[in-house]
């Protein structure tokens, strides 16, 4: 959902020969059989964060290995008639590993896709489809237009409309809708799988070796062989190490299924889903209070991140800052006694809560492949791949959000495997580019962003090479029911002499993601301020804002509209 966009500072040669991979001071050393990687720990692997904009330009020339003899595509196809048993296996049904599998079965190659799900701690499990079908973007999608339905009914009022002021959600008839969407999209994934002959196995894969997997399905063990694998099984949630955290937390796993309304909440993390569960749990009437350790929205824009905690705060979601949870204890009533250190003070607190929610990150689900069985490294709970999505197996791959230092976002891993695919058996050589990746935080008051952040590009380019224009406005669907337009704006992050590149864009408003999805493709076809400015807006609308940016901050100006006209 994830991100996720970020300054990378990663850098990659290929040596096609026996080699070790080394890093000093800053790097560490392993080894690896084929192939010589240097990484430059600079890099921040920070879900959402923004990609470093010298990598943006001449997407199919970045991170060119300096010996460009890779192996021939023919090559690459002859397993087809060898002796594996499939030219290609997936391990992963998520978005990432469907692409994949499915273009690679479009170019003629046998494949195999293995998919399975292991329930959470209080026992939700889900289909085909990946995080994002079941856990993910889609379910908090719903929940999200759920929460701004009931804020668009009140406004109705004022335009009006004769509304029932009891009106209130349904928890129950709620989760059971968006449940049942679910369901029809794994129904509809296991039928195209079927349709586009690619074999779902519904197993837990392990290496056996470089060639070989062991899958753990209900009938028994099954050994599979093929010639290449793509790694693609994604990440789950990660819980901290705390008395009850475990026994009566819940994760976003959890949430769009819960069998009971979800009360009043702790919401323990600020990133994006922490922000997004606690954004609609309180548009749907429940009482989300958001624990944040260090910063809100790490890995943005910190301005940006900033107004958008501030925006949540005056629609009376509190914010508990520098505090850590210490223990969850459930209590006669089943409720959740919470106590929590302030990590400034040292004041401990406590407070009781009907629901605990854990969005303290997401951790990569290596730990069951057993990846030393085939030689494959890793960092952390990550893989390490090459600009082609090599690991150090030459014929072993990793798409999504497995991989180290990329972009936690479903659409990344869907481009990411279908190019993949299309490089392993259709001649082809495009490359996925992550650079500049759009994305969007569906909080109430949405936030979405291309390219760097403000501290990202002062850092790359010089305070002095950066120009920032910026200004509020005022959405007109605001005006009449009398919402807040207080946290409402945009900014372009700009080279501040020469033909001034816009090296990033966000906006704070109504949908968002709407907004910025075409201003991202302008982005990476080379915006300008200047082309931007010339720009004629379509009105009134929100999105014509940023072809009306003409204040800078240096200019020390003030930002806010006169007039919505002129």
């Amino acid at each position: 959902m994830s991100l996720t966009l970020w300054n990378s500072r990663f850098s990659v040669t290929l040596v096609r020969q026996q080699a070790t991979m080394f890093m000093s001071s800053s790097t560490k050393t392993i080894a690896a059989n084929s192939l010589h990687y240097t990484f430059n720990n600079n890099f921040q692997p920070q879900q959402h964060q923004i990609q470093n904009q010298q990598q943006r330009r001449y997407s199919t020339t970045i991170m060119k290995p300096i010996n460009t003899a890779l192996p021939d595509k023919g090559a690459r196809r002859t397993s087809q008639s060898g002796n594996y048993d499939y030219d290609l296996v997936v391990i992963g049904g998520g978005s990432g590993g469907l692409s994949c599998a499915k273009e690679a079965v479009a170019h003629g190659a046998r494949v195999a896709c293995l998919d399975f799900v292991k329930p959470t701690p209080i026992g939700t499990k889900w289909g085909v489809g990946g995080t994002c079908v079941n856990v993910g973007c889609i379910p908090k999608k719903l929940m999200h237009q759920a929460s701004l339905l009931g804020e668009a009914v009140h406004e109705a009022a004022a335009y009006g409309w004769n509304v029932d002021d009891k009106i209130k959600p349904d928890w129950n008839k709620l989760v059971s809708s968006v449940q049942n969407h679910i369901k029809s999209v794994n129904w509809v994934t296991r039928v195209d799988l079927r349709d586009k002959k690619v074999e779902y196995i519904n197993g837990l894969g392990s290496f056996v070796d470089p060639h070989t997997l062991s899958a753990k399905l209900k009938s028994g063990d099954r050994t599979i062989t093929a010639q290449t694998f793509v790694i693609a099984v994604g990440g789950r949630p990660r819980y901290p190490n705390i008395p009850g955290a475990v026994e009566y937390g819940i994760t976003s796993d959890d949430l769009f299924s819960l069998d009971r309304e979800p009360g009043k909440t702790l919401v323990v993390g600020a990133g994006y889903i922490g922000l997004e569960c606690a954004g609609f749990l309180k548009g749907l009437g429940y009482e989300p209070t958001v624990m944040v350790r260090s910063i809100v929205l790490r890995g943005f824009d910190q301005q940006m991140a900033n107004l958008v905690a501030a925006s949540m705060e005056e629609r009376g979601i509190p914010f508990l800052r520098k505090t850590v949870p210490l223990s969850v204890e459930k209590q006669s009533d089943g409720r959740l006694l919470v106590k929590y250190e302030n990590t400034e003070t040292g004041e401990i607190d406590s407070d009781v809560f009907d629901t605990v929610l854990w969005a303290i990150g997401r951790k990569g689900l290596v730990e069951d492949l057993n990846l030393h069985n085939a030689g494959v490294l890793t960092h952390k709970d990550k893989i390490q791949v090459d600009c082609e999505e090599t690991t150090n197996v030459p014929h072993i791959y990793a798409v999504g959000d497995i991989i180290y230092g990329k972009p936690e976002l479903t659409p990344v891993a869907v481009l990411a495997g279908r190019l993949l695919a299309r490089r392993l058996y259709a001649d082809s050589d495009l490359r996925m580019d992550y650079a500049d990746v759009a994305t969007t935080v569906f909080t109430p008051l949405e936030y979405a962003c291309v390219g760097l952040s403000e501290e990202d590009a002062v850092k790359t380019y010089g305070a002095e090479e950066i120009e920032v224009f910026h200004g509020y406005y005022k959405p007109t669907e605001f005006f009449i029911p009398q919402k807040s337009v207080r946290y409402c704006y945009v900014k372009a992050v700009a080279q501040r002499s020469g033909e001034q590149r816009v090296y990033g864009l966000h906006y704070l408003g109504p949908v968002a993601g709407e907004v910025i999805q075409g201003f991202a493709a302008a982005l990476k076809s080379g915006l300008t301020i200047p082309t931007l400015m010339n720009t004629v807006g379509i009105h009134p609308t929100t999105a014509e804002e940023f072809t009306r940016l003409s204040i800078t901050k240096r200019s020390g100006l003030d930002p806010t509209p006169a007039s919505c006209c002129s």
